[in-house]
């Protein structure tokens, strides 16, 4: 059974579905957990599907703002704890000295 009618399914009904744009579509080729690759179709105008970056807003955002979460560990924040820690100290040397 080749020719036309080659990538057409009989569905509920007796009615013909085609499935050749799903058959020659690109596929995604991101590698799996298990080694294989995925078979996905890939997102039109991109490489991957859905579900390994191809969708709107996925993947990591530029640069390295994924790893930033509150600046405790940046060298701002810790210059900043060292001052106040300084500043404690000194405080509580001044209210030794008072006593």
């Amino acid at each position: 059974m080749g020719g036309r009618n080659a990538r057409r399914q009989r569905m509920s009904g007796g009615h013909l579905r085609s499935t050749r744009a799903m058959v020659t579509s690109p596929r995604c080729g991101a590698r799996t957990r298990d080694g294989t690759a995925c078979r996905a179709p890939a997102i039109r105008g991109k490489p991957r599907c859905r579900m390994h970056g191809g969708a709107p807003r996925s993947g990591a955002p530029k640069g390295n703002r994924n790893a930033y979460r509150h600046g405790m560990c940046t060298p701002d924040g810790r210059a900043e704890r060292h001052r106040m820690k300084t500043l404690l100290e000194d405080a509580w040397k001044l209210l030794n000295e008072l006593k």
